[in-house]
């Protein structure tokens, strides 16, 4: 009996899992994607819990992606058939989504009445609708109870308010388009006008500009803000009121007393209100989508009743649903984040509007920093515009490529044979066979993870596109970089002009890179200096600190009104530098943030190398009366030239291609005269308009560059029979 209960429970404890998983098999496994983090992703998880036990046979895998890369891994996921069933993504998007296949269109059915027509429209595109709406998000005014009895009715009463020193009647982000996008809209103009061309036109936007210019002049509104500037300053009580999103509101301390109320009206506007962008969070269902219904009925379910009220309730999200607001009225921030954005325009989903950015927020950068007016910077800013937006180069017949790349693998193919035909090659390649065998997995990996990416690469830049949609035009992108697009060779912004800057900064960085670290490896070597230990440790700790880490650190250093470096300055009576406003500044703010960087390696390669130098030389040297200097030049420098030279080789390598400082330092600034040949790659392929065979075709020349300039830096430093 015993005997026959022991078997009954194994074979039970195997069926089980057995049972259980195939169970799990039978369901219908969704996919879905987000970038939301905090209380809009607690929001959703709960969302997907609720959603799996109202529909039994449905399990959601909730796939947290960075928002910085989400719409290049959706383009490269989707069509591979690794991408979600569904993906919560904004709409201006939906445009180029569409265009590249990744999304199925969907009925509104049932949801037609419950959400606002225009919120539908935001997902339509041929008069198909791409997207169900979820959310709506858009700028508002924070206002510090402590600092402010009642909510300012127009920008003016914020200029009037007496505040103590320190306290900035206004934190709003001066210098983004994005941000005092609403300003331009109260004097009647957006970032493109109805055809998707330059809309800062006329004297409306130099009104405009010219106003927020005064802001800043008269200390309303910090100088070179940042959102996480805006956030501190408010959640400190250092700002009386703020311009911000609904996210702000997450960081805010729960002992500051403040409410939420619509952008103010402006005066100086004939009273019209500032009116933001207002962003359309909508549900896509993918194009290879496994479950596409059980996706549209996720989807739906975020978008109305209780999936929309735990949205609202937990996630603090302003949801599109109408019906549910019924129940959400008495909430007042969402209430007023709701009047809000339906104070303010929609954003265009016009392909240009991905475009308009960096020449606007050039020209507003301009003008804050007082390097032109109002209408010369808007005139320059709608130049720059239209040189970005100016049509791509005409598809051309790629046989001639196919011929050439077939002509290239047949000169190849008789170079091997040839070699291949000479006795010694065939004994050397029998010899190293079994060595192949030890490193194939490497070439393997190298193969794939270097050489593919860098073939793709080179292939890329032979098509002309905006995002996927590109075409074939052969060396049109080399010629356009080479003649710098038609203008002046060393225009702004030009291939030639962007290497000279590139070249400087190299050779700059990397002298003063082995200056230091020389210097200081000489000073550590000394055999009597106490506490060698932790003065190279501390003198090591800036190579091991992450270098964007760094970069963000001395960014911050570098501000006017906050940073450290300035505020030593004052400390000797110098007045505030506005480091990122004059090309020499910026770029002597990045050389120096790089330099902190780069000397710990040149310190430690030197460091191993001073010790395999022989204590004799020195001493024969001291005793045929040679002085230090002479013991330097004759002794130390020439032995340390053959280490020190792959660390320089490797070093100019690094610091030509260094985009992290670049970005997050200068950030190209002023008017992108500090950008270098990686950091305008960047730009083409991300931050206008998706050019990606430009960029590509820049990172084929940075290529062809280091490969010449590092050859030739071997033939001319190494040995005498490397050189012949």
């Amino acid at each position: 009996m015993r005997r026959g209960v022991t078997i009954g429970l194994a074979l039970l404890a195997l069926l089980v899992p057995g049972l259980a998983s195939s169970l799990a098999c039978a369901q219908d496994e969704l996919r879905v994607w987000h970038a939301y983090r905090g209380r809009e992703e607690a929001a959703l998880v709960e969302a997907a819990r609720a959603f799996e036990a109202s529909a039994p046979g449905v399990h959601v895998v909730l796939v947290a992606q960075p928002f910085g890369a989400y719409a290049s891994k959706l383009g490269s996921a989707i069509p591979t058939g690794n991408g979600p069933d569904l993906f919560i993504d904004t709409h201006d998007r939906v445009a180029a989504y569409q265009r590249a296949g990744l999304v199925a269109s969907v009925a509104s059915g049932p949801l037609e009445a419950r959400i606002a027509p225009e919120h539908w429209g935001a997902f339509r595109v041929a008069g198909e609708v791409y997207g169900v709406p979820l959310s709506l998000k858009g700028a508002a005014l924070y206002v510090n109870l402590d600092r402010v009895a009642a909510p300012p009715e127009t920008l003016e009463d914020i200029e009037a308010l007496r505040l103590p020193d320190g306290v900035f009647p206004l934190a709003m982000e001066a210098e983004s388009a994005y941000w005092t996008a609403p300003l331009f809209a109260a004097y009647g103009r957006g970032l493109l006008d109805d055809e998707g061309g330059w809309g800062l036109t006329g004297e409306p936007a130099e009104r405009a500009l010219t106003h927020l210019a005064r802001l800043v002049e008269r200390g309303v509104v910090p100088e070179e803000s940042t959102g996480a500037l805006v956030g501190q300053l408010f959640s400190d009580g250092r700002a009386a009121t703020a311009i911000s999103g609904p996210w702000l509101a997450a960081e805010l301390p729960e002992a500051l007393r403040w409410q939420v109320v619509p952008l103010p009206r402006v005066e100086g506007a004939g009273g019209a209100p500032m009116r933001p962008y207002v962003t359309v969070e909508g549900a896509y269902v993918s194009a290879e989508a496994r479950a596409p219904e059980a996706a549209l009925r996720f989807a739906r379910y975020l978008a109305t009743g209780p999936g929309a009220l735990l949205r609202a309730r937990r996630g603090r999200q302003v949801v599109t649903d109408r019906e549910a607001w019924s129940s959400l009225g008495s909430d007042g921030f969402l209430a007023r984040f709701r009047e809000a954005a339906e104070g303010g325009v929609i954003t265009p989903t016009h392909e240009n509007m991905s475009v308009v950015y960096v020449p606007a927020d050039r020209a507003i950068r301009k003008v804050m920093r007082g390097t032109a007016s109002p209408a010369e910077a808007l005139a320059e800013g709608a130049h720059r515009f239209e040189d970005l937006t100016r049509p791509l180069p005409d598809p051309v017949d790629p046989s001639w490529g196919v011929a050439a790349l077939g002509a290239l693998s047949l000169l190849l193919v008789v170079w091997m044979t040839a070699r291949l035909r000479d006795p010694e090659m065939r004994v050397a390649i029998r010899r190293s066979m079994p060595a192949y065998r030890y490193v194939a997995h490497a070439a393997l990996a190298v193969g794939l993870l270097v050489i593919l990416p860098l073939a793709v690469g080179g292939a890329t830049s032979f098509f002309a596109g905006r995002g996927t949609d590109m075409h074939f035009v052969g060396l049109a992108n080399y010629v356009d970089i080479l003649t710098a697009r038609g203008g002046d060779l060393l225009g702004h912004g030009s291939f030639w002009l962007t290497l000279l800057v590139t070249v400087l900064w190299t050779v700059l960085n990397v002298a003063l890179h082995v200056v230091i670290g020389v210097s200081l490896a000489l000073v550590l070597h000394r055999p009597y200096l106490r506490l060698k230990g932790v003065y190279r440790v501390l003198l090591i700790l800036p190579w091991a600190v992450p270098n964007y880490v760094t970069a963000l650190a001395w960014k911050g250093m570098f501000h006017r009104q906050f940073g450290a470096v300035n505020a030593i300055l004052g400390g000797f009576g110098i007045e505030p530098v506005s480091w990122f406003s004059h090309w020499a500044t910026a770029f002597g703010a990045n050389v120096a943030t790089n330099v902190w960087l780069g000397f710990p390696f040149m310190m430690v390669v030197t460091l191993g190398a001073l010790t395999a130098i022989p204590k004799d030389l020195y001493e024969a040297a001291a005793v045929d009366g040679a002085t230090a200097w002479q013991r330097f030049w004759k002794i130390t420098a020439p032995l340390l030239a053959p280490s020190l030279a792959p660390a320089v080789a490797m070093g100019s390598v690094w610091t030509f291609n260094m985009f992290n400082v670049v970005f997050l330092v200068s950030g190209g600034e002023p008017d992108g005269g500090t950008e270098i040949l990686v950091s305008e790659a960047y730009r083409w392929a991300f931050t206008r308009g998706n050019q990606y065979g430009y960029g590509a075709a820049y990172a084929v020349l940075i290529f062809v560059i280091l490969a010449i300039t590092t050859r030739l830096t071997a033939r001319l430093t190494g040995p005498s029979e490397a050189r012949r």
